[in-house]
């Protein structure tokens, strides 16, 4: 307990506090970006997961009956490997996992289990509720459901061992969408926004936002209510940032500028 001296020392708490809680709110840093490059993105992906790894893009795509798995080359966007889901799957979010690649479905409450070399499927597992996005650190896998709630799933059973809900000054962040462990943060596309929201895996507090305004004019797209930002990936080893969105001509490498506090 703090005390303090004097008749106003209720009073001196209470303005303590109530600044505390001003800086805390203006502590989240937000982050613009500069432009590295830019990369081919397919149009047709409608991008769901996405993840770097030995010099490729693997990819999740969505819409039913269009959902699939590719493996790309950043260069120049084409797929090397592509697997084509059944026609009644959604396609969502996808990690690597020791040689085997997961992949997750929307509504279906089911998800596969390839081999990552070949695509080819080992097994399928279930689970409760939606499934939109998957990332991992090195013991385990973080999963995103649309809410607010990060599910954290053991990485062999692919059960779930806890939970992260996501807050920013308090406030619960929801529509939580594609994700990707960079540096000891989760960071995560927010679903219909031209943010990313980069998270602390143990409080689950946001700390700091990434402002993604005039990346791309999507109101060029065929469906631009649709076609939004979603899809983070990062080469750690030349710590590289890569961005896109559903049905985008581009990905693009970025890197991030820490706007002044206002």
């Amino acid at each position: 307990m703090i005390r303090l001296p004097g008749p106003y020392s209720i009073f001196a708490l209470a303005l303590l506090l109530v600044s505390g809680v001003a800086q805390s709110a203006a502590a989240i840093p937000v982050y613009g970006y500069k432009i590295v490059h830019t990369y081919p993105h397919d149009t047709s992906a409608y991008t769901e997961g996405l993840f770097y790894k030995d010099g490729y893009l693997y990819e999740s795509t969505g819409e039913v009956g269009q959902s699939t798995l590719r493996k790309v080359e950043l260069k120049t966007g084409k797929a090397v490997l592509r697997h084509d889901l059944p026609a009644h799957y959604f396609g969502e979010g996808i990690v690597d996992w020791k040689g085997r690649l997961v992949q997750l479905t929307w509504k279906s409450q089911t998800g596969f289990v390839y081999d990552l070399a070949s695509f080819k499927l080992q097994r399928t597992f279930g689970y409760p509720g939606e499934g939109w996005a998957l990332t991992r650190d090195d013991r385990q896998l973080y999963m995103s459901d649309g809410t607010a709630v990060l599910r954290v799933l053991d990485p062999e059973t692919l059960a779930t061992t806890r939970r992260i809900t996501v807050t920013a000054d308090g406030v619960p962040v929801t529509n939580l969408n594609e994700l990707e462990w960079i540096k000891g943060e989760i960071y995560a596309n927010v679903w219909l926004t031209n943010r990313i929201a980069r998270i602390d895996p143990v409080s689950g507090h946001v700390v700091g936002w990434i402002d993604l305004d005039g990346l791309l004019d999507i109101s060029q797209l065929p469906e631009p209510g649709n076609d939004v930002l979603n899809g983070i990936a990062y080469d750690a080893a030349h710590q590289r940032l890569f961005v896109t969105g559903k049905h985008w001509p581009k990905l693009f490498e970025i890197t991030l500028v820490e706007r002044p506090a206002r």
